[in-house]
């Protein structure tokens, strides 16, 4: 398994043989609605379009997962597999493999990949997007991702899992209405699927924001408080942010998992 943040939520993940692309903002600016004065992202550093994508994997259908910029000029023979809402952007884009997940439902990518959509983070009122749990069929190595700290009880059944990404610091409105869920909900997830790795996504330091919203955006806790979190609660658990667009592999124990 080898692992390539490009910041915000966008990673490169080569695992079973594969090179899926997930949640990619690769090029331009990230703007909610053409709606720039109230919330505006740039990149600071212009990373290459990964080659050779095997899959793209999209987990919401908002702009900054299924980003319209990027999703334009990637291959649109490239197979895609999405939540209901993010098959309508890349439908609309012209994409011509995409297989859509609703919630506990999996997808068998080459025969040598599981995809499993878990409930995800809530869009609204009557909108759960999807997280997911992927699996390589021949290591047994998996990996789950839910990009805003919304975690649901049932990934329990698929403990445990190596490798996690998903927020660690947190941030908030005004301190008091959580945008992306941090410490306490990754602190639960750890101890639900005992993961050796734990990789900070969502927010990071290669990306300038502007507009209304930054102003009441706080974050909550840090990594090295995260740390502590899992000493005291005696978890080995690694945490780690990784540097924009360099590859990461992490180094995993074999398991023995016991059927009960």
């Amino acid at each position: 398994m080898q692992l390539t943040w490009y910041d915000s939520n966008s990673w490169l993940i080569e695992m079973a043989g594969k090179r899926i692309l997930l949640d990619p903002w690769l090029v331009g600016d990230l703007i909610f609605g053409n709606l720039s004065w109230l919330i505006k992202g740039t990149k600071k550093t212009n990373f290459p379009i990964p080659e050779n994508i095997d899959l793209i994997l999209l987990s919401q259908g908002l702009e900054d997962h299924a980003h319209p910029e990027t999703l334009k000029i990637l291959d649109r023979n490239i197979p895609v597999v999405a939540s209901p809402n993010a098959e309508k952007v890349v439908k609309g884009l012209g994409y011509t493999q995409i297989t859509s997940l609703a919630h506990h439902q999996t997808y068998t990518f080459a025969n040598r990949l599981q995809i499993k959509a878990v409930p995800g983070s809530p869009i609204g009122p009557q909108l759960v997007e999807n997280g997911y749990i992927l699996k390589d069929l021949e290591t047994g190595q998996n990996l789950y991702y839910e990009p805003h700290g919304y975690h649901s009880p049932s990934i329990k059944q698929d403990a445990p899992i190596d490798v996690l990404l998903t927020p660690v610091v947190g941030i908030t409105f005004l301190g008091l209405i959580p945008f992306l869920k941090g410490q306490k909900k990754a602190l639960e997830l750890c101890q639900w699927v005992q993961p050796q790795y734990i990789l900070q996504s969502a927010a990071g330091n290669d990306t300038d924001f502007e507009g209304v919203l930054t102003s009441i955006l706080q974050p909550e806790g840090t990594i090295e408080a995260f740390r502590q979190l899992l000493t005291q609660n005696n978890l080995s658990t690694q945490v780690l942010q990784l540097k924009p667009g360099e590859p990461f592999t992490p180094e995993l124990k074999q398991r023995n998992v016991i059927s009960v």
